[in-house]
């Protein structure tokens, strides 16, 4: 039956991840099933959850509104999060009381750091991990500001912080989903296996 990769479906960039993921389980010849998350009862069929970009705060107010949150507090698979999704796992939000994080990765994040849509960019980073620089797409990103002792800086970019990992959990201030590359994702399902 192989890893069962739900993707958070509020909001965001659902599709593309789940294309990406589903290229990724093909390409690393990897078993697996990749489908939208929405309820909480969803939640309970997943060994690993993705957050997607997006609105945070609208996927906050969808959270809510379902009441998936606590299921997610208490999610132990591995999580794969960028830029929205990054926010909302955070420990702690500095530049937004709005954001009521969910506590699930070691890291203090500020919000819209490279500015609004229009200062959207794409940048080549080295990444731990990879043998190679990775193509990175940035939309209105977010940056981490601090990551506790147990989180792992996996890349940087003019020594702000983009990409972490804390034990299965890995979070992108970019959008790894709008890329061909699959070793992202590749990266985090080895960790799974």
């Amino acid at each position: 039956m192989g890893v069962r990769i739900g993707i958070l479906a509020f909001q965001g960039d659902v599709s593309e991840h789940i294309a990406a993921f589903r290229g990724a389980l093909h390409t690393g010849k990897l078993e697996g099933e990749v489908f939208a998350v929405r309820t909480p009862e969803d939640v309970r069929e997943c060994d690993a959850l993705a957050f997607p970009g997006g609105e945070s705060t609208t996927i906050q107010r969808m959270m809510e509104k379902t009441g998936i949150r606590s299921r997610l507090m208490d999610f132990s698979g591995g999580i794969f999060a960028t830029c929205a999704g990054m926010v909302l796992i955070a420990r702690r939000v500095e530049d937004d009381a709005r954001i009521q994080p969910l506590d699930l990765m070691d890291i203090t994040v500020r919000r819209n750091a490279f500015g609004r849509q229009r200062e959207s960019f794409e940048a080549d980073l080295q990444i731990r991990g990879l043998d190679s620089p990775y193509h990175a797409v940035f939309i209105r990103a977010p940056l981490v500001t601090a990551a506790g002792t147990g989180t792992e800086v996996l890349s940087t970019m003019d020594q702000h912080i983009v990409a972490v990992r804390d034990g299965l959990h890995m979070a992108f201030a970019f959008h790894p989903e709008l890329t061909p590359d699959p070793r992202l994702h590749l990266l985090f399902l080895q960790g799974l296996v």
